[in-house]
């Protein structure tokens, strides 16, 4: 099974950016469908972006026009771009990964946290 590793989490202002990347020990990177979650405190996890195996990506009302999904199939990892930081943004990270008939697959996360 897959295994993912979250990196690039941390403490940033408002307004501030970061760039979460997420790599996946698979030789088969590229049939993986791709995503990342976060859970606040007392809330649910929820779909921040996704990213398909074709490069069809889709995002949360929430982050749109903020934060970028992309992936590199070559390096076997898929990054999240996140700019114009709001506090309401802080949360754990999860990278997600799934394929067709095969299990799904959550990474340990990484915390985000937005505060001046």
């Amino acid at each position: 099974q897959v295994q993912l590793v979250e990196s690039g989490g941390g403490l940033v202002q408002p307004g501030g950016s970061l760039r979460l990347s997420c790599a996946a020990s698979t030789s088969i990177f590229s049939i993986y469908n791709m995503a990342w979650y976060r859970q606040a405190p007392g809330k649910q996890r929820e779909l921040v972006a996704a990213i398909t195996n074709g490069g069809k990506t889709n995002y949360a009302d929430s982050v749109k026009d903020r934060f970028t999904i992309s992936r590199e199939n070559a390096k076997n990892t898929v990054y999240l771009q996140m700019n114009s930081l709001k506090p309401e943004d802080t949360a754990v990270y999860y990278c997600y990964a799934d394929r067709p008939l095969g299990p799904k697959t959550w990474g340990q996360g990484t915390q985000v946290t937005v505060s001046s």
